[in-house]
Order: structure tokens, then C-alpha cells, then sequence
């Protein structure tokens, strides 16, 4: 992938390739229909290219942990004999059931 010179990018901005091009699609496609491109959905989609999600699992251990617990649990009531499509109805049976039944 070439560097990409911040010059030559959206205001500037330090984007990739693919999200430059990105950006100029949306506004392309907002010109051709007339409609103002400078919005507050350009700008929250700029934000998520420059500030992605952090990569922090607070509070999302512990659920899933759990949840892989139950597709465990689920996994062991299918038969390996089973046709694929009756093994995944089984499967899907037995999370529901796990999922029922709570923390």
C-alpha cells in the first residue's frame, strides 16, 4: 500500500487509503443528490476512523466467559452421527435452553 501524504487527504487528516476514499464516496454521493455533505454523520464516521473503539473488554469478561460456557454446554448434547442441519437445530435448541436458564 503507497503512504499516504496527509496533504492529500480529507483536511488533512491521517487517513488510510481505504477510508480516504471512503470519505470522498460518501461526499460524492451526497452532491449528486443534492443534499448538504458536511453533517454530523460525516463527522461521527471521521471520529470512528481516528478514534477507533478501544480494544478494553471491562465488564464483557465475565458475559463472555459465560457465554462461551453455555455454547460448551450446548456442544455436548449434539451427537457427532447427526446430520449438520439436525446437529444445528440441537445446538441451537440447547443454547436457548442455556440461555433460559440464566447466569
Amino acid at each position: 500500500m503507497p503512504d499516504i501524504d496527509p496533504k492529500s487527504t480529507f483536511r488533512g487528516l491521517p487517513l488510510t487509503a481505504e477510508q480516504d476514499a471512503e470519505v470522498r464516496h460518501y461526499i460524492k454521493k451526497k452532491k449528486q443528490h443534492g443534499e448538504p455533505w458536511d453533517t454530523p454523520e460525516l463527522a461521527a464516521m471521521l471520529k470512528d476512523m481516528l478514534e477507533p473503539p478501544g480494544d478494553d473488554d471491562e465488564g464483557l469478561g465475565d458475559t463472555a466467559d459465560e457465554t462461551k460456557a453455555a455454547a460448551e454446554r450446548a456442544g455436548a448434547s449434539i451427537d457427532e452421527d447427526m446430520e449438520p442441519i439436525e446437529a444445528s437445530e440441537e445446538r441451537n435448541a440447547a443454547m436457548e435452553s442455556e440461555r433460559m436458564k440464566g447466569p
